[in-house]
Order: C-alpha cells, then structure tokens, then sequence
C-alpha cells in the first residue's frame, strides 16, 4: 500500500510563498515543494529542510520553523513540469510580470496530469484567476485538460514586511511576517476533490471578497503611507500613532465598507470590524515597514481599476460618500521618492500636464472630482 504524503507546489518561493502560502500548506500535512530561480533560496531550503519564520506583534517576535519543504530550480525545465504533474495541489505568487514566462512550464505539466488539479492563484492582480487561465491554454495542445483544473481566486490579507539585507544574508530562508493568517479562496473556482486546508475560507459568491481587500485594506494601507509620507514618518506605525492621519483612514475605509454593505448585503458591524481590526494590524511597529515601500508605485495604485479610484467608483455606484478617498488621491499625487521610478514618472507627469488633467485622463476622475480632490488639504505642503 502506498504511503506517499500529500505534495503541494508552491510557485514562488518569495515573501507570500514562505509568508503565507507555505504555512497554509505545511499546516494542512503536505510536503511543500518551492520552485524558484533564487539559487540561494533554493540552495537554502533543501540543504535545510526547513526555513525560519518571524511572527511579529509589537516588540514581540515568535521564531517559527516551517519543516518539511523542499525546493527546485525555476530553471529545471523537467524538474519543474516533474513536480507539477505529480502534486496534489498547487499555488503561484511569481508576479504579475513573470506569470507568462512560467505559463508554458504550467502547461506543460498540466498536459501529462490525469488527476485533477487546483491552483491557487496568489497574484496581486485583477481578475487573475483568468488571466492565469488565459496564459496557460496558449501553450495547451489540449484545451479539455483545463475542464479538470481549477484556476482559484485568493485575498492575500497577510502583511509581510520587509527584512533587512544582512539578516536575509545571514540566513536566506528568513521571512516576517505578522500574526494573521487567513485565506479567503473563490469557492465556485475549486474542481473536485479539492483537500482540507487550514487557515482557509471559501466563499461563495467570491466577488464580495475580491472587492474588500483592494477598496478597503490596499487602498487604507496605500493611504496611510502616503498621508505619513507627506507628515515625514519613516515607519507606517508612526504614522498610525497620529490621530488626525489615523481619524481620516478610518473615514476612508469606512465608506469602501459602507458601499461593499450596501452592494452585497454584508453586515455593516462586521465590516466595521474589519475596518478596526485592520487599523490595528498597521499600527503594528513589529512590522517595521516603511511608507515609502508600502505607497511605491503611485502610478498603479491611481490607475481607474486599482484602489483608489476603483473604490471612488463603488462608492458612487451605491451613493456612499467619497470625499474622505479623494484625500488619499490628493496626497499621492505629493508622492516624490527619488528611487521609486513610478513616483518619478507621476512627479514628471504632473510638471508637463495639470494636476486636474493628470486626475481626469488618467484617473478617470470627473471634472467635478478632480476638483473636489484639488481643494484637499492634503495639497498644501505646509499641513
């Protein structure tokens, strides 16, 4: 009789995949196979076995050993397409920018599975699930094998921060990470059989979900930092310790929640909850992260889709006041980092064309809004 344990493949051996994903796989009986193309990492995890986790809270820090992993080269073409025809389930958290570079590698194991399989698609990225999905099926000669995978939709509501390069070189394994832990999945995504996970929930319908984290979470996070930013913290902790900055977050987040109560139907306690747990969780000085990685990339997070903007949206749709966001938008466009090449382009951006133009053309704002966003307080630098 075979006792072969559970194998589960975690694509993507960075912060989510030891932060988070690894955990939820390790904690649930499965041997945790990485693939990844940090020869250091890699080297690291089979030499060891094993890699070290830092659960953060306050001043506290809990050390965590993760045991029984093993890892394989990104770059082994045939150990990669090996382990994913074998696995019992499976996760990817590579970026967006390097899903298709590893769709044909998918696809290729994919092709020689007979089992059905579910991936977990661990990417911050809208819709994907589908874009996954996509990506893969260009490379499949058999388009009926994806009938038997199920591509599946998280919420990465973990916050792992940053570790600083000499304990990374120290010990190349290491990850921190703060104490939540919980995975919202896209229940109607699963194929059958899908296994017990800890740390899971499934949700059906997902869209509920998938909307709470960037409109509430990234977009009060983003928020924080750049208000701090402009106030001159260094830490997003600091920046939770000053009333009126932590009072106008708040007020943000809270109508996100208001609008996603109204849209689904949720309970408008339970969503103020999450909204103070959350506030909570930023205030977290273990952490150690800092409001110039947490609000990098100002483009992206203005874009009309992503936090910001999307939530202004939902907010109009359900007749929410929005007002509170647009103090969010406003300090972004303050966003001056020298070494973010985003925060450049924004700052280059905004010196060639109005502020109002950048916020309508780009942002997707009305005139109205842009306006409304133009007479924050947040733009006047001496606040």
């Amino acid at each position: 009789m075979c006792n072969r344990k559970k194998t589960a493949v975690m694509y993507g051996a960075g912060n989510i995949g030891r932060g988070f994903i690894g955990q939820v796989f390790h904690d649930s009986g499965f041997e945790v196979v990485f693939i990844d193309i940090d020869k250091d990492v890699v080297s690291a995890l089979n030499e060891r076995k094993s890699y070290t986790q830092l659960i953060v809270e306050g001043d506290s820090v809990r050390r965590r050993e993760i045991s029984g992993v093993r890892a394989v080269d990104g770059n082994d073409r045939d150990a990669v397409i090996r382990e994913i025809t074998g696995c019992d389930i499976m996760a990817v958290s590579v970026g967006a920018a390097v899903l298709p570079r590893i769709a044909p590698l998918l696809a290729d194991g994919l092709a020689q599975r007979e089992k059905a399989l579910n991936i977990l698609v661990c990417e911050n990225l809208a819709q994907a699930p589908d874009v996954l999905r996509g990506l893969v099926s260009e490379h499949l000669l058999n388009p009926h094998k994806l009938n038997r995978v199920g591509f599946v939709g998280t919420t990465i509501g973990r916050m792992v921060p940053f570790v600083p390069p000499q304990q990374r070189e120290d010990d190349h394994t290491l990850i921190a990470v703060e104490k939540f832990c919980t995975l919202p999945i896209d229940g109607d995504a699963i194929v059958s059989p899908f296994p017990k996970l800890k740390h899971t929930v499934l949700f059906s319908p997902f869209a509920f979900e998938d909307e709470k984290k960037p409109y509430i979470h990234n977009m009060g996070h983003a928020m924080v930092a750049y208000l701090g930013y402009l106030k001159g913290y260094t830490y997003i902790w600091q920046a939770m310790g000053n009333d009126a900055l932590r009072f106008s977050v708040r007020e943000a987040m809270n109508a996100s929640a208001d609008a996603l109560a109204k849209k689904y139907s949720e309970d408008e306690d339970d969503l103020s909850d999450y909204v103070e747990d959350l506030l909570s969780r930023f205030g977290n000085r273990g952490l150690g992260d800092t409001v110039t990685r947490v609000g990098a990339d100002p483009m992206r997070k203005l874009a009309p889709c992503d936090r910001f903007i999307g939530a202004i949206n939902l907010c109009k749709e359900q007749d929410v006041d929005y007002k509170s966001i647009l103090s969010g938008v406003a300090a972004a466009l303050r966003f001056n980092v020298s070494d973010d090449p985003s925060a450049e382009k924004l700052q280059k951006r905004l010196k060639q064309i109005s502020e109002i133009t950048f916020l309508s053309d780009y942002c997707g704002l009305s005139k109205d809004d842009a306006m409304l966003c133009l007479s924050s307080q947040y733009l006047n630098p001496d606040v």
